[in-house]
Order: C-alpha cells, then structure tokens, then sequence
C-alpha cells in the first residue's frame, strides 16, 4: 500500500496515547489534565478541522493538479489555522464536535468554506491559484510567510466572517496599525455584494443577518498571522518557554510549521512535546451526498494526535492569534508585555505602539489584496523554504 494514501484507521498502532504526567497539557488556551481530563481532551482535538491530503477533486485550473499529495500540506496547515479562527469567530472556542450529533448551520458554513471545489473560498484550489501572485506554480510547496499572505487575501472575499487579517512583519507587531486596521466602521467590503440566501446554496452561503451584525460592529474580529525565524537550521533553545506560552493564551490560533519535508498544524504541547495535526494522509475528495448534506466525519481526527519534540521544530514557523473583541486585543497585548517579563522567555517578537522608524514601506505591515507584494516578502523570508525539500508531483 503506498504510503501517502495510509489512512489513520490502518495506522492506528502507531498512534500513541498521551503520556501518563503530572505535567499539563495545552491546547490552543486551554489547560488539561491527563490524568482527570483525558476525554476533554481527546474531544477538543477531534472539535479541530483537520485538513489533509485529498485525491479525485476537480482539477485546479480547470487542468491542473487533481490530488495535492506531496506539495500541499503547508497548504492544508494553514486551512486548518485559518479553519480555526472562523470556528471562533462563528461557534466560540468552546464549540465541540461529536460524531453521529447534528451541528448547527454555522459549522458547515464554515467547512464548506474549505471544500475542494473552486467556489469555496479557502479551498485548495483558491489558494494554489492565489499563491501563483506570490510567485509560487501550483503544484510548488509554500513556507508558512506565503500560505499566511495568500489566505489574507482570500479573506478579503469572505464577508461572511468579516474578518481583519494582519500579518506582522520584521517580527514586529505595531498596535497603532492594527487598531486602525479593525476599528474601520465601514460596512463590510461585500455589504451590497453579499450572496442572497438561497435554499440551494451549498457552498459559502451565509446568514442575512451577519451583513447587519458586522455593519453595527465597531471592531472587525482580527486575525493575527506572525511569519517568525527562530534560528537558522534549527529553533534556538531560548525561545522555547516563549512558543510555549503562546499556547497558553486564550487567543491562540496555534502555529503552522513543522520539521524538513513536512508541514503541521500545531495546536498545543505537554511537557517538552508538541501536540500536532498531521496533513500526510491521502483521503478521497468529498462531495455532498444525494440529500445534500456534507459527509464530515473525514475531517475530524478521531485517534489521538501526534506529538513531537519540540528540539525538532524547524525555525520557519507563523503564529496565529484571533481576537474577536477590542478587549480581546487589549488583553492579548497585555500578556505579551508580561511575557516578556519572564525569565528565560526570549521574546519571539517585539510588540509596539506605533511603527519603527526603520520601517522603510508601511504597506509591508498592511498588504491590500492588489499589492505586488512578492518581491518585498523575499527581502524578510527569502529563506523560508531553504531547510524543506520540494516535493514533486
């Protein structure tokens, strides 16, 4: 059996249990026990969108790939850091999923927003063509810096979520252009455009009353990204205790990386590993069934999930953070100013009020969906790809 088409049910012997420790386990703000909340556990993760591989969807292009096996996992990580923050935005972090239990519209709203199809918004077919402004071919590997700058853009089409997506540059985060970022109180870019509510809509459809909920709000709910270099071929042991608390925060997205030739999803750690979502398995592409409905059980991981050293993390990572609220952002600044504070905890990135006069361009902090943006990001991460081998296809 080739192994790229493994599915996790075949692998489930090498799937290990969460190690019997006294010591917490985090996942994307939450603290667990193993020992009193293994099932919390269990079901937190399984609640997480897991995007993998997928093969037999409509060819990209119209004449492009058909299968993204062995060049799109760091584009399904960053569906699934993205899937995140719009499972946040529209079920609340304390949302579960459970199999065999109806959910509510919202979820499949936000699933179908990652079918493979080209009409879905975030679906791999968006980003790879997206990507081909970023001076990626479809079928070429992405690091982390370009999936996050691709999915800003296809968010701007997304008025449905409404969302303010910054991605920080120079590792730095500048306060003053993120407020003005999600404090613009002008209607939603689609307002006039947004899609009628029709019974046969499948793909992106969306509420009628999101448009009048996001035109009366006064702070768009912010998607933060942080493309970040913590060393040169491997992290640098002093910026560990900083990952880490990154998971701890309530506004934790998790982090897209991962190791030379592969890319994950991680969403925690316990311990001195990290706890991950593995894009490497091979599915069939899913359609709706004859009633219409959305076959989902594919895209939830329902086995423990994989864990790693953190030592072992390559230095090419990008951190998400999802602030719903103006409160929410004020608090998220806050811990990082007392993270800062603590011993041993090398800052990852440095957080301030109003843009560096070394920045050169402004817009490198703020890219519209019609900037030529790929030759400016070459100067902060024209290394991005240099510790992983490009796969073929």
């Amino acid at each position: 059996m080739d192994a790229a088409t493994l599915t996790y049910d075949t692998l489930r012997f090498e799937y290990e249990d969460f190690p019997e420790t006294k010591e917490p386990v985090w996942i994307l703000g939450r603290k667990y026990s193993v020992f009193t909340e293994k099932e919390e556990i269990l079901l937190d993760v399984t609640s997480r969108l897991w995007f993998t591989y997928r093969k037999n969807f409509p060819a990209i292009g119209g004449t492009g790939p058909t299968s993204d096996t062995g060049w799109g996992c760091m584009l399904r990580c960053g569906q699934m850091i993205f899937a995140q923050a719009l499972v946040c935005r529209h079920l609340g972090r304390d949302w579960r999923w459970i199999k065999g239990k109806r959910q509510m519209d919202n979820y499949f709203n936000v699933l179908n927003a990652f079918i493979d199809k080209k009409d879905s918004y975030y679906s791999i077919h968006q980003i790879a063509q997206m990507g081909v402004g970023e001076g990626k071919s479809i079928g070429q590997w992405y690091g982390p810096n370009t999936v996050a700058q691709v999915l800003k853009k296809l968010a701007t089409f997304d008025t449905w979520s409404s969302l303010a997506v910054h991605i920080a540059m120079d590792n730095t985060v500048v306060m003053e252009e993120i407020r003005r970022l999600c404090q613009s109180n002008f209607p939603c870019a689609g307002a006039a455009a947004c899609p009628a509510v029709e019974s046969d809509v499948l793909y992106n459809g969306y509420p009628e009353e999101a448009g009048v909920r996001d035109r009366l709000s006064l702070w768009k709910p912010l998607v933060l990204l942080i493309p970040l270099r913590l060393g040169l071929t491997e992290i640098n042991e002093a910026y560990i205790e900083t990952l880490k608390h990154c998971f701890m925060m309530p506004q934790s997205l998790g982090v897209i990386g991962g190791k030379p030739n592969s890319a994950h999803y991680f969403i925690g750690y316990v311990g001195e590993e990290l706890i991950y979502l593995d894009p490497h398995t091979t599915q069939p592409a899913v359609e709706p069934n004859d009633s219409g409905c959305l076959p989902d059980e594919s895209f939830h991981c329902q086995h423990p999930p994989c864990r790693m050293s953190i030592a072992e993390l390559d230095p090419s990572i990008a951190v998400g953070f999802f602030c719903n609220t103006e409160e929410d952002f004020n608090d998220w600044c806050q811990q990082i100013k007392k993270l800062s504070l603590v011993r041993g905890a090398l800052p990852m990135f440095e957080l301030v009020e109003r843009q560096p006069p070394h920045f050169s361009n402004p817009d490198v902090l703020n890219l519209t969906p019609d900037s030529s943006d790929a030759d400016r990001l070459e100067r902060f991460f024209d290394s991005e790809d240099e510790d992983f081998e490009i796969l073929s296809l």
